[in-house]
């Protein structure tokens, strides 16, 4: 279930705290969310582990490689690309495909992708980036209020194309087809 097909919540307490998350849900859902979140979670396993100092048992493991630079700024690009598609939800194309591709260069460049902790959740928040839209403004129906929208189902709005309304006019022999508004008037 996504947040474009999920109803409104009826309203609860107007405290504080519910004020808050009225707003805050309201935010989410207007924005690419959850895809922004994975893409800056993605960023820190990217980001650290090329820097790390594990100590197992007695044991200190250094994992630095001589692409730390490569991985800082796969890392940084990632979270940036989270924030970007969260405060700019128009760009969020490009911040999926962004997310996918720092990812897969993320496999040779930093330790296999975070050893697969910053892999997995880019590709993830790519896919989420590229596939989200925004809420569609539902069709109010005129002058019969919320009464006539709670009977009857709205049904999902349709485009015809171009080329769509032309194909269902005949034309004549060498005539060029012409835009539905202008048949409407004759």
């Amino acid at each position: 279930m996504s947040s474009a097909t999920v109803e409104a919540w009826p309203e609860g307490p107007a405290g504080l705290v519910g004020r808050t998350r009225r707003g805050f849900r309201r935010w989410r859902r207007t924005r690419p969310f959850w895809g922004g979140l994975l893409a800056m979670l993605a960023g820190v396993p990217i980001l650290y582990f090329p820097y790390a100092h594990l100590s197992l048992g007695g044991l200190t493991v250094a994992m630095s490689t001589t692409a730390g630079a490569g991985s800082l700024i796969i890392g940084l690009m990632l979270i940036v690309l989270g924030l970007t598609a969260w405060f700019q939800p128009l760009v969020r194309v490009f911040c999926g495909v962004a997310t996918t591709i720092l990812a897969l260069i993320s496999i040779p460049v930093s330790n296999l992708g975070g050893f697969g902790l910053g892999l997995l959740p880019g590709l993830v928040a790519g896919g989420l980036l590229v596939s989200w839209a925004p809420l569609q403004a539902r069709p109010e129906a005129a002058g019969q209020g919320a009464a006539a929208s709670e009977e009857a189902p709205a049904e999902a709005p349709t485009a015809v194309l171009p080329a769509q309304a032309a194909a269902e006019q005949p034309l004549e022999y060498g005539a060029a087809p012409r835009p539905a508004a202008e048949e409407e008037q004759q």
